[in-house]
């Protein structure tokens, strides 16, 4: 066993996240977490030009689509070019809230776009993200402890995104603490994302970052996200890939995910697994889920 890891498993943490009227935890006993991620003009050249001209009724259709096909959060990002981007994020939040209880993850490379985000948010946001270099640390955590939100954190630095799982725990290790000891954040505020590579240039890579997981499990007991379409970039058939690889991440420890929640493929799988890891009670919400399709459909 690593040095990096003690004999007994750590006690599993939860992540509560709140709109003004729902709660979400996340956490290693709970249903799987799907945080939608289609409220992101990057690669939208229309919606980027609608947002550029103060139209945001795209994020309404958005926030339908994501609401619809299973999100249980909703990730909001607004980085488009030429734009008061602080500004704008705090547009996008108040409507979603306008639209949805969903709680929302504020999702921004910018600390002054995040604070404006968390600023206006009704309730207790996640944060996308911090990554563990010091300065990133410094600028983010205050805010996260500020606004009472918990934090998605990348076990990279200055140096490099590493590939080695050693790397990954020494740098979570590293941000766990900072943010507990030096920022008073509790654990289970944060969520680490155990860098989820493509696969398209070196098939080996899923299996660092699962083995990454099942330590990061181990060893911390916190909650973990990823970009879920990351792993298949570059491969055809990227839908049944991923509907494999999720399910296969939720056994090594993985909580949650960043996904487009309109591909009823991956959702169906992520919540059947669910059920075989008896995160879902009885099946019920399988069952009533697919009593809804059958009304439906009728």
């Amino acid at each position: 066993m690593s040095a990096l890891e003690s004999s007994a498993p750590a006690e599993p943490r939860e992540t509560r996240l709140r709109s003004a009227t729902k709660e979400v935890v996340i956490g290693h006993g709970h249903r799987f977490c799907l945080i939608g991620e289609r409220i992101n003009p990057t690669g939208r050249r229309i919606f980027q030009e609608g947002l550029r001209a103060g139209d945001l009724s795209a994020i309404e259709k958005d926030v339908k689509a994501q609401v619809e096909g299973g999100a249980d959060v909703l990730d909001v990002n607004m980085g488009v070019p030429l734009t008061d981007e602080p500004e704008l994020l705090a547009k996008a939040i108040q409507l979603v809230q306008s639209l949805t209880d969903l709680p929302i993850c504020i999702d921004s490379s910018v600390v002054e776009a995040l604070e404006a985000g968390l600023s206006v948010y009704q309730g207790r946001a996640l944060v996308n993200s911090v990554t563990a270099e010091d300065d990133r640390l410094a600028a983010i955590l205050p805010l996260v402890k500020k606004y009472d939100a918990a934090i998605i954190a990348l076990p990279n630095d200055h140096d490099e995104i590493p590939m080695e799982a050693d790397k990954r725990l020494v740098l979570t290790e590293k941000i766990i603490r900072v943010a507990t000891e030096e920022y008073g954040l509790d654990a289970g505020d944060i969520v680490i994302d155990p860098l989820a590579m493509p696969i398209g240039a070196d098939t080996t890579t899923s299996l660092v970052t699962m083995e990454c997981m099942r330590r990061i499990r181990h060893r911390f007991g916190v909650n973990m996200t990823c970009g879920a379409s990351n792993v298949s970039f570059g491969m055809p058939d990227r839908h049944t890939l991923n509907s494999v690889w999720l399910p296969m991440a939720m056994t090594s420890g993985l909580t949650s995910a960043i996904m487009d929640a309109r591909t009823p493929q991956i959702v169906d799988a992520v919540k059947a697994a669910d059920v075989f890891l008896s995160h879902d009670d009885w099946g019920m919400a399988w069952i009533s889920a697919h009593r809804a399709k059958q009304a439906a459909t009728a």
